[in-house]
């Protein structure tokens, strides 16, 4: 075997067939722990996994048949082919990883449909040998590809949005961190699908087995973030299945209608009480320094407080003009500026960490924001920013 068959087309999409084949089978064989909220992750992963078994067959397909005329352009169609089958399913399976039923399950499956449609009619033309009709087919299809991923797109970008808002309220942290993967993979999976109407509209086809090379590199990256991925599902499990429950069940929503309700009545006795037991809990949780403590549910804080996450809410809106997130903020924030002061020999990230920020670049934003300088700055100031040359 010569070394130029080793680079040749036909012997890329081996190596895509094989990679793809093994790609899935991994995903295929990864447990998913059996709980209610697992459910969407175990589909989210059987989809991705399916996306790679189509690809394996189409590249399957473009091996087999490489005795076909003007086999580069072939390979272009192709791995065209790929890329709108894996645009439409990875935006579904990471859309829905997001926020559930984002997107209807039966839309899918119908554009799934017409994806397949229009590949064996593109496929079909090609070798009818009726170049004409070929090329009219062919951009056709490119203009209706380029539709689909733009519309893809503007869902991903709603569905990511919210999921955010979701995590910020069940959390009160910032937790974008976790998911930019998700955001990342995505970009890089629509960037790496529109690239190949780059290799459509060149005239030298042979190009094609570098798009491919790159190709091959995209799926193990991407396969590799989301099994990773799998392993630390929980935080976006508990936000969006606590979100789907307090949406959905009708117990959850004859409380808020009966909160709504009891707005308009003035604040009963009992009330006044359980404020009063919860400002003590407060001055407690404080001096104990518990709000150093990251990766907390809102649910889970109240329940240390001995209250619910909806009198802890109406507590600061009513009592502290503020909510709980900023005025936690506040206090992680003034022991960081003591810290900082007391401690030079702790670096400023071990000590985000320490007052509670799991995230380096929040720490930094909200330091900034409420002090005005940098901690690096306060730090070398000795807390005097203003004086700085």
């Amino acid at each position: 075997m010569s070394f130029s068959y080793l680079l040749d087309t036909q012997a890329f999409h081996l190596y895509a067939l094989v990679v793809a084949s093994t790609l899935a089978l991994i995903l295929l064989l990864i447990r998913i722990p059996k709980t209610e909220y697992a459910k969407k992750l175990a589909r989210s992963k059987y989809t991705i996994a399916t996306s790679y078994m189509i690809g394996a067959f189409t590249f399957g397909y473009a091996f087999y048949n490489a005795d076909a005329p003007m086999y580069e352009e072939f390979s272009t169609i192709a791995m065209l082919i790929v890329v709108a089958f894996i645009s439409i399913i990875v935006s579904f399976s990471l859309i829905n990883l997001l926020m559930p039923r984002f997107i209807d399950g039966g839309k899918f499956l119908v554009s799934i449909f017409l994806v397949f449609v229009a590949s064996v009619i593109l496929v079909e033309s090609f070798f009818s040998g009726n170049m004409r009709l070929h090329k009219i087919t062919l951009y056709t299809g490119v203009a209706l590809f380029v539709v689909q991923s733009c519309s893809l797109i503007i869902i991903f970008d709603r569905a990511y949005k919210r999921s955010i808002g979701i995590l910020e309220k069940y959390y009160d942290e910032d937790e974008e961190h976790k998911i930019k993967w998700i955001r990342f993979c995505y970009i890089l999976t629509m960037l790496t699908a529109m690239f190949i109407l780059v290799y459509v509209f060149l005239p030298d086809k042979g190009f094609i087995r570098l798009y491919m090379f790159f190709y091959i590199l995209y799926m193990i990256y991407f396969a590799g973030n989301y099994i990773s991925f799998l392993g630390s599902h929980k935080l976006l499990l508990d936000a969006v299945g606590h979100y789907a429950l307090s949406e959905q069940n009708p117990i959850f929503q004859k409380k808020k209608k009966s909160r709504q309700g009891a707005g308009n009545n003035p604040r009963s006795s009992k009330e006044d009480d359980s404020f009063a037991l919860l400002g003590k809990a407060l001055d407690k949780w404080v001096k104990e320094k518990r709000f150093r403590e990251y990766d907390k549910s809102r649910e889970e804080t109240a329940r240390e407080l001995g209250t619910t996450k909806e009198v802890l809410q109406m507590y600061f809106t009513d009592r502290m003009g503020v909510d709980f997130r900023s005025w936690r903020t506040e206090l992680r924030i003034r022991e960081a500026k003591d810290m900082l002061l007391k401690h030079k020999d702790y670096s400023i990230n071990f000590i985000a960490e320490a007052v509670g920020f799991s995230d380096r670049s929040n720490f930094h934003r909200q330091f900034s924001k409420s002090v005005g300088c940098s901690p690096k700055e306060w730090r070398d100031t000795d807390g005097h920013p203003e004086l700085r040359a």
